[in-house]
């Protein structure tokens, strides 16, 4: 397939009908295909898409295409398409179809994007390996024996081995950022209430947000351009007015970086990766950029902090699922409790009844005031450290993941293991802030290393910036 820079240059040969949208889709829907032992798509909607790129290559004709016109993107299960399949990659929403448009995704449709399928990912958005979705795992394309990361994994993986354009994902506690690293390719997590949840199945309410992943910076700050923004579907979406990013992507201005010390001399940091964020530093630093090392006092608390509340979140979230009203049903039942009983423990997987049980435990009411009440003091703590860091500096540079893409099976044994994969990136999602992953290099097996920028509320444009900044250095 012809590559683009980015989307200007491709409705540029569109406009002059050296390529069309139809082309584009038949060669994605060809690289799906080649491309299935991946397991990145759990539908695809081929037929679907080749008319509606058809609708949209008469549109170029006329000028009357939307914003997006020629971009091709596939949607993580957790995001509500109308009248097409809807899981959660889990089996107890079989054969559930949405009854709606989620927010986000009528903003693509508006502007002539084409939603070429649905992707794989952890089951309910629970996972750091893409293993837990009840349709098998989804494998990294430059190593098929290693995990794409997750929750997120198979939108990643979409990216990476050119499956689509733009994918969107979600992230609760770095299910964007962290496959984004091990695969390659940038993705981000913007500020809580940025974009509306409407349409997003919930895993942790106050944290869960919708990410874009993409392969060029100006892409993704287009796409989110079109999908941020107030919502009348979802209360607790900012009202802010949304930036044009996509115009605001380079700067001359010398930005002040902050490092978390205590991250560099961190033992679960693969000793690559280390020496790659070193590197970065030295190369700012002799660029002209104000970099320098801090202290967070309250580091080792926002793991255990995220799972609490996250747990607790998903606990009460998925209790809807009960057999009743919509998806599976067990046929083992003899009376009511028995319906919720088996349908539950049949239809969702392992690590879902884990998360679920451990989030009753801290809501009930024996130890709801020992966790759960004490973690949400220490989360308000925890954002208001974060944000004293951005009174002074601009950025926090971290890796995105203690470890490159690691071995299927490698962590399925050992939950504690698979929970450290999110070890710097739910910082963010504790405290609501926006991050970034961006590709800065690969391992001695060259597997993908990405480096994660964290900045304030709504600084978005800041954040494109600075990406930008960071893919131009040697």
């Amino acid at each position: 397939m012809s590559a683009f820079s980015n989307l200007l240059d491709l409705q540029r040969d569109l406009s002059n009908g050296t390529l069309t949208c139809v082309d584009r889709v038949n060669q994605y829907l060809t690289n799906i295909d080649k491309k299935k032992h991946l397991n990145v798509y759990l539908s695809v909607y081929a037929q679907e898409a080749i008319d509606r790129a058809s609708e949209i290559d008469k549109k170029i004709k006329t000028k009357t295409a939307g914003k997006l016109a020629g971009l091709v993107i596939g949607l993580k299960d957790v995001l509500s398409f109308k009248d097409h399949p809807l899981q959660a990659s889990s089996k107890i929403l079989d054969n559930f179809t949405a009854q709606f448009n989620a927010t986000a995704v009528q903003r693509l449709l508006d502007e002539d994007a084409i939603i070429i399928g649905r992707q794989n990912c952890d089951e309910f958005a629970m996972g750091s390996s893409n293993e837990n979705s009840a349709f098998g795992p989804v494998l990294n394309d430059l190593d098929n024996t290693r995990v794409p990361g997750g929750s997120s994994g198979g939108s990643a993986v979409a990216v990476m081995a050119d499956l689509c354009d733009i994918s969107l994902g979600s992230d609760t506690g770095g299910s964007v950022r962290q496959p984004a690293a091990f695969c390659g390719v940038l993705g981000i997590k913007p500020t809580y209430s940025r974009i509306s949840r409407h349409g997003l199945i919930a895993y942790g309410s106050s944290f869960d947000c919708i990410g874009i992943f993409g392969k060029n910076l100006h892409d993704i700050a287009l796409v989110l351009e079109v999908i941020a923004g107030s919502d009348e579907y979802d209360s607790t979406v900012s009202r802010k007015p949304v930036p044009e990013y996509s115009k605001e992507l380079s700067t001359n201005k010398k930005y002040r970086v902050a490092y978390l010390k205590d991250t560099l001399e961190s033992e679960a940091l693969q000793p690559e990766i280390k020496n790659l964020l070193l590197k970065k530093i030295h190369q700012l630093k002799d660029s002209g950029y104000v970099v320098e090392g801090i202290d967070f006092p309250l580091s080792e608390y926002i793991l255990p902090t995220y799972y609490i509340l996250a747990t607790a979140e998903a606990s009460s979230n998925l209790s809807r699922y009960d057999g009743v009203r919509y998806g599976y049903r067990s046929n083992h039942v003899t009376d009511l409790h028995s319906l919720y009983k088996k349908t539950r423990s049949e239809g969702f997987g392992k690590e879902v009844e884990r998360r679920i049980m451990l989030g009753t435990f801290v809501l009930s009411a024996s130890y709801y005031d020992a966790y759960y009440s004490k973690a949400q003091k220490v989360r308000r703590l925890i954002r208001e450290q974060t944000k004293e860091i951005f009174k002074q500096y601009d950025f926090i540079l971290t890796p995105t993941t203690p470890t490159t893409a690691f071995k299927l099976g490698e962590h399925t044994n050992n939950p504690l293991e698979m929970y450290l994969a999110d070890l710097f990136s739910v910082q963010a999602n504790v405290a609501g802030v926006p991050a970034i992953s961006v590709p800065c290099g690969k391992d001695k097996n060259g597997m993908p290393i990405g480096l994660q920028l964290t900045a304030d509320d709504f600084e978005e444009p800041k954040l494109f910036q600075f990406s930008q900044v960071m893919l131009n250095l040697a």
